[in-house]
């Protein structure tokens, strides 16, 4: 693509007016961006210009208030990347010549890992961390942890079933999935817990669970898969989904990403969420994100979003003075520590906060 086609597709972006073909065109020139650009001459070290393009697109500008008449989140995206490009290529040396942001707390706090216990029957606990091979058996049942926790497909007497917990703290998140002996497979978030046979018999396949956990359900019309919760009570029929059911939210959300599912008998389709009472269409990418390592805010207050943050960072959150009504918009890579999340959030003037240890006070 030349140089004026694509500033072209930039111009349509920036009065709103882009098509989709514009953008996947952007996007694709943006993916394919290489050190042999013919704009290196003019701005400088493509990959330098590649990273501050990519913090910028996906923090700093695509971080705002928002109202009540809501632009498409793509188109806001894309708008936000076309003015970061055009003040790039304008302005790339002074870019250059900036000092990164300095924190203005008194301390940080690094964000959440990779990490779980398992807990079997006889009380036994299993710290799980990526790269940690190991065997274990319990009765006629086998489980080898390998970038999984796989659990074999054994048939055990009813009476004899015994079940495991798979559980995260706050600040942890599963490594990897537990398989479970249907070949179903289960993420959790952080501050969860599943609670699940070894092996399945019966008439249905049970598990429980709190906190929030995305599931990958092997379909299995004579064995109904269902997930329990304080406050709903899940069917799956052939089924992802993401189930968010922390005790400190005003409800147990389960959202529908592929194929069918039952909520306290109330039946989704993709892109569905059901508090279990009603209905409603929601962008899935906001209730999934975390499970690709990124916050997703979209229209949210700070209470909400505060809460995710106290779960990922292990913080203590504390309101001083009025809460700010502003909504914020954002999507964040999880890997920051929290200073970083905290900026970029008071780049919209609506709130501040003050980090003292692990104590975050939040102020209008």
């Amino acid at each position: 693509m030349t140089k004026e086609k694509f500033l072209k597709i930039v111009d349509r972006i920036r009065d709103g007016s882009a098509s989709h073909e514009d953008v996947r065109l952007y996007n694709a020139w943006f993916n394919n961006f290489t050190p042999n650009s013919e704009w290196d001459a003019e701005a400088g070290d493509a990959e330098t210009i590649r990273n501050i393009m990519s913090r910028n697109i996906n923090e700093r500008i695509a971080t705002r208030r928002v109202n009540h008449n809501i632009t498409p989140l793509w188109i806001r995206l894309a708008a936000a990347a076309s003015i970061v490009l055009c003040l790039i290529f304008g302005s790339f040396y002074i870019l250059q010549k900036q000092e990164p942001d300095q924190p203005h707390y008194s301390n940080d706090v690094a964000p959440g890992h990779s990490k779980a216990t398992l807990t079997l029957a006889n009380g036994q606990k299993v710290l799980l961390t990526k790269g940690l091979y190991k065997q274990l058996t319990q009765g006629a049942a086998s489980i080898q942890i390998d970038n999984g926790i796989i659990y074999s497909k054994g048939i055990t007497d009813a009476a004899k079933i015994t079940y495991n917990t798979l559980s995260t703290a706050a600040g942890e998140q599963s490594p990897y999935p537990l398989i479970l002996p249907d070949g179903s497979k289960v993420w959790l978030n952080a501050k969860s817990s599943i609670t699940f046979p070894i092996a399945f018999s019966g008439k249905q396949r049970t598990v429980k669970m709190r906190g929030e956990a995305m599931f990958e359900i092997v379909h299995d019309e004579k064995h109904p898969f269902i997930v329990q919760t304080d406050e709903q009570t899940i069917e799956d029929i052939g089924t992802i989904f993401n189930v968010n059911a922390y005790a400190d939210e005003t409800a147990t959300r389960t959202t529908l990403v592929e194929g069918k599912v039952k909520v306290n008998n109330i039946l989704l389709s993709p892109g569905q969420q059901s508090d279990g009472h009603s209905l409603k269409k929601v962008n899935v990418k906001r209730y999934t994100a975390w499970q690709n390592n990124d916050f997703h805010f979209e229209n949210d207050a700070i209470e909400s979003i505060m809460k995710e943050l106290a779960r990922w960072y292990n913080i203590e959150v504390k309101y001083e003075g009025d809460i700010t009504t502003e909504k914020f918009t954002a999507q964040i890579n999880r890997d920051k520590n929290l200073s970083s999340i905290l900026q970029i959030l008071e780049n919209t003037k609506g709130v501040h906060f003050k980090v003292e240890g692990r104590r975050v006070t939040v102020t209008k």
